[in-house]
């Protein structure tokens, strides 16, 4: 029996709701992924609070609200308590994400389901892992690794690979297969035959134009607009696609000499933006290899100023601006607010990036027509006064007395239990008054009767009739110099120093967003104030699509590369799910799954994995042969057992059968081309096919898609006649991918 695995979809499926699925592999589970959207609804959880509790680990792929939000609510409220395993990007911004989503929330509502330390707490337990590391794990998950690979849709983003008995487990949504500005494409395409891949059908039944056609209709409207006079809002999230957009002005700028300003408006702007500088090794390879030769940090930004609250912006002089500003979903936040000052002018222009999440405004204004005029509440925190302030103070001090006289009978209580028998006249010190004493702040103002004193971490018993003051021996070493100290207790530990440079925005130096400091240290008496309005829709509305995603024809292509055993598809709309099964069913694999919400289904291989033992007289006799940066050889071997029962390969008692040659890894002619160039060899393409100076033509035939009884096949043809450069090519050939 193979490696037993059940998935078990929480959320996303069959719609684009957020990403929440339970993987368990020999019955370790895996949370992948724990997202949440912008409704902040928690009856989106109630399967993840079923299972909660149950949770091994949890791997995140991405640092956008749809993939992690719904953390510090799950550990604080459902009974998730697994560690928790990212990237260091996916791990920084996502708490930058988690902090601009709370700060949001709390300036427009007596938003409840987490707190700042809930963030905290949730994200301390996050272990970072780089990309391409096997990470083994222990105890209950011994004998299982996981490992990050590059996604390329988002900093950081990851494709989870989990392997356990040569079985490879295959986490793959919201890939990129697309080189962006800032991020390689990703590496999903290098992964052949994996036992089980579960990737999602989002984008399945969209196709995208060139990128250069996107980038210039893109940079047109801007101009456009600007000339005219009108204002750009941008909706996008915190620290995900907007480092792309971000760039993408950049460099437009600077390419058309344009002096219109642009800011990027979140609570934790410019943390993100210093998060970022420090990320280059995450980032393509054309950034890591001008930084190694210029020094010059790609995100030291020339056009874009970074901004922490609206206020900034209301000051900012007046004229035609491009703002980019959370959140992408228009509903809450400040391009909520920006939204419905700018929608009446005519000359403004909203351009939306990403599909808008369900059921949110910025879905309602990207349907087709665009409503004409929208329903939106108006909210706004504003200080107490008058009335309502007194209410609030007398409200808060009553509060703060019953906690006084509770803490108080409970430490009497205590006290009373511990003493016991022992609080008698026997004691000549203790007479018993038989009287109970209030706290201070329950006496009254004036007092009355006996009052308590306190001293900080010591309460009197209650039989007292005065103070009394306990006597602690010291126990303390000394030397010639002194009371001999502990110098581990006054080290300050890194993870400490980190979470509190970290926390409410803090950036790598410990510094604080202006946005976020100012909310942390206003304690200030507030209320909410709403009101409903009706904003008539004048400004223009476009969606462009740099969500950083692989459209339809790609996932396809990909699909059909990697040729998963069984293939599992999640999140997208039910039209894109059944079209992509039906395609995979047709042109991938034979196993193709969809399942509902909380419906498990079993995807166990059917292949058998035994551990065996390559004894020392077999590998004493094994030839290897270097290919690149590989040794290999053939194996021939009978199975055989040790003292100790344990399954060995032994030598072959016979002679060992003939081999035919077989090509070794993903042949590209462009790669040997250049291999031949520097033998000496005139190459070059023609048709497809690689000539070989006069005679010789090397042509690919067949590739991992085509499958001959189950497996895909790969060969390369030599045609030409039997000749000097003939027999030189193929010897060439042969020694770089061929083993005999």
């Amino acid at each position: 029996m193979g490696t037993s695995v059940q998935i078990t979809p929480l959320c996303g499926v069959y719609n684009e709701n957020p990403l929440s699925y339970l993987v368990s592999i020999d019955g370790f589970n895996f949370l992948i992924d724990c997202g949440w959207n912008d409704h902040f609804d928690p009856s989106l959880l109630h399967p993840l609070s079923r299972v909660a509790s149950t949770v091994d680990a949890v791997l995140l792929s991405h640092s956008d609200t749809l993939h992690l939000g719904a953390l510090p609510y799950a550990m604080k409220q459902l009974g998730l308590s697994a560690p928790v395993y990212s990237t260091e990007p996916v791990y920084r911004l996502g708490l930058l994400t988690m902090y601009d989503q709370f700060f949001s929330r709390k300036q427009v509502s007596e938003f409840d389901l987490f707190t700042l330390d809930d963030i905290d707490s949730a994200f301390q337990s996050v272990t970072r892992l780089t990309y391409s590391q096997n990470h083994h794990l222990s105890g209950k998950g011994e004998g299982i690794v996981i490992a990050p690979h590059v996604a390329g849709h988002m900093l950081g983003g990851t494709i989870w690979k989990i392997t356990k008995d040569g079985e490879d487990v295959i986490y793959a949504v919201d890939f990129n297969h697309r080189k962006e500005r800032h991020l390689n494409g990703t590496v999903l395409g290098s992964f052949v035959r994996p036992a089980v891949l579960i990737t999602d059908a989002y984008n399945a039944l969209n196709n995208q134009p060139c990128r250069r056609q996107k980038d210039k209709e893109f940079g047109d409207i801007l101009k456009k607009t600007l000339r005219s006079g009108g204002n750009v809002l941008l909706p996008v999230d915190t620290a995900g696609r907007v480092l792309e957009l971000i760039l993408m002005l950049e460099s437009y700028w600077t390419d058309e000499n344009l002096i219109y300003p642009i800011y990027f408006l979140t609570y934790v702007a410019s943390s993100t933006i210093d998060y970022v500088k420090s990320f280059l090794e995450w980032m393509s390879d054309s950034i890591a290899k001008s930084f190694e030769q210029t020094r010059e940090n790609i995100f030291l930004l020339k056009h874009v100023t970074l901004l922490v609250n609206k206020t900034e912006l209301d000051n900012a002089p007046d004229g035609p601006k491009v703002v980019l500003t959370s959140m992408a979903s228009l509903e809450a936040g400040f391009s909520h607010d920006i939204f419905v000052e700018w929608a009446n002018d005519v000359k403004n222009l909203v351009l939306f990036t990403e599909r808008g999440q369900f059921a949110t405004l910025a879905r309602m204004l990207q349907a087709d027509p665009p409503p004409k005029a929208v329903k939106v509440t108006v909210s706004k925190r504003v200080p107490l006064v008058g009335e309502e302030l007194i209410a609030y103070e007398e409200e808060k001090n009553r509060i703060k007395k019953e906690e006084a006289l509770k803490a108080s009978l409970m430490k009497e209580e205590e006290m009373k239990a511990s003493l016991g028998a022992d609080n008698n006249t026997s004691d000549p010190m203790v007479v018993d008054a038989g009287n109970n004493h209030l706290s201070p702040e329950v006496a009254g103002p004036k007092g009355g009767g006996y009052r308590d004193i306190f001293i900080d971490g010591f309460v009197p018993p209650s039989t007292s009739v005065a103070p009394m003051f306990p006597y602690y021996e010291n126990t303390s070493e000394w030397d010639d110099f002194g009371e001999v100290i502990n110098p581990d207790d006054y080290v300050i530990k890194d993870d400490d120093m980190d979470l509190t440079a970290m926390h409410v925005g803090g950036d790598i130096n410990g510094k604080l967003d202006e946005g976020t400091a100012s909310l942390i240290l206003d304690t200030k008496p507030s209320k909410v104030i709403s009101d409903e309005r009706t904003v008539q829709v004048r400004c223009s509305l476009v969606y462009m699509d740099f969500e950083g995603r692989s459209d339809g024809r790609s996932i396809k292509n990909i699909l059909s590369h990697v040729a998963p055993l069984k293939l599992v598809l999640v999140h997208g709309s039910a039209e894109a799910t059944e079209h992509l099964k039906q395609h995979c069913l047709k042109h991938v694999c034979p196993h193709v799954y969809a399942p509902q919400i909380e419906e498990t289904i079993d995807v166990t291989s059917d292949l058998c994995a035994y551990k065996v033992q390559l004894s020392e007289k077999l590998m004493s006799n094994v030839l290897f042969k270097k290919m690149g940066d590989y040794e290999i050889s053939w194996v021939d071997a009978e199975v055989g057992k040790t003292e100790n029962d344990m399954l060995s390969l032994l030598p072959v008692s016979a002679a060992a059968p003939p081999h035919k040659s077989v090509l070794v890894g993903d042949l590209k002619l462009a790669d040997f081309k250049q291999f031949l160039s520097s033998k000496g060899v005139q190459v070059e393409f023609a048709a497809g096919a690689l000539r070989c100076g006069e005679y010789v033509t090397l042509r690919k035939v067949g590739d991992a898609t085509q499958k001959g009884g189950g497996s895909g096949t790969q060969q390369v043809v030599i045609e030409g006649p039997l000749c000097d450069d003939y027999y030189k090519i193929r010897e060439y050939l042969h020694s770089q991918f061929y083993l005999l």
